[in-house]
């Protein structure tokens, strides 16, 4: 199973809408996916009709209340979920104070079987449970909008990621980055800058993805309707980009 980790030390960047449909484009496409929601606003698992309330979430699992497959909820052919709830804020707090917090998550997935990838939504911020999801992966995506606040934490995020790769995890790769709510072919000067200066940036410049997520509003309506984009408009920018992103992700693995 390759685990695939979306992150930003900021929020409002994509993390969610990239984790759901590259998880949609690869069901799409065939594969088994097992998607883990860690942040503690649950806007991953808000995206599917479940209730997780019933079953228990990612953070009963971390205090040893439940088993990972007491929560798995199957939210579609092939399309698993660990959902999250408000409370896992409190597990994160609790297992922090534990040693080897950081490869709570990785304990788990290991003894998972028959699921060809596993993609991790983290939370705002750089706290334990993000530490812990890039411990688990094989690879970090870094969704970000080409803007100065939207860029200015990248640099603190790169260097948690060398240090997990250091201590914790050296089979980390770092995948690469990609911009969303943004075109190429959009004409403000402000955004083409700041995509010109991470492309030719000694650091971020072999990191930088083709594929750039265009704002549509496709992507939006079907995250509210509960639905892949690929059925609900399937010809509509949003899906073509998240199949072009889904195929440079698998090839940058």
């Amino acid at each position: 199973m390759q685990t695939i980790v979306f992150a930003n030390h900021k929020g409002g960047t994509g993390k969610t809408t990239s984790c759901l449909n590259v998880a949609y484009t690869l069901q799409e496409r065939g594969h088994s996916v097992l998607l883990l929601d860690c942040d503690r606003q649950t806007n991953l698992t808000q995206s599917f009709t479940v209730d997780p309330g019933s079953t228990g979430h990612l953070g009963s699992v971390l205090l040893g209340q439940a088993s990972l497959s007491d929560v798995v909820l199957e939210v579609g052919e092939g399309l698993y979920l660990v959902p999250s709830s408000p409370d896992i804020a409190e597990a994160e707090e609790r297992i922090s104070q534990k040693p080897g917090a950081e490869f709570a998550l990785k304990e788990l997935l290991d003894d998972v079987e028959a699921i060809d990838y596993c993609l991790i939504d983290t939370p705002g911020g750089l706290g334990k449970l993000t530490y812990a999801a890039l411990t688990a992966a094989n690879a970090v995506f870094i969704p970000a909008q080409p803007e100065y606040y939207g860029i200015e934490g990248l640099v603190g995020l790169l260097d948690v990621c060398h240090q997990v790769q250091k201590r914790l995890n050296r089979e980390l790769v770092i995948g690469g980055l990609f911009f969303t709510q943004y075109n190429r072919n959009d004409r403000r000067r402000a955004q083409k800058d700041m995509v010109n200066l991470l492309e030719t940036h000694p650091l971020f410049g072999p990191l930088v993805m083709q594929t750039t997520i265009r704002p549509n509003v496709s992507l939006v309506e079907a995250q509210i309707e509960k639905a892949s984009i690929h059925t609900w408009a399937p010809v509509s920018a949003g899906a073509q980009d998240y199949q072009n992103l889904t195929t440079e992700i698998l090839a940058r693995l």
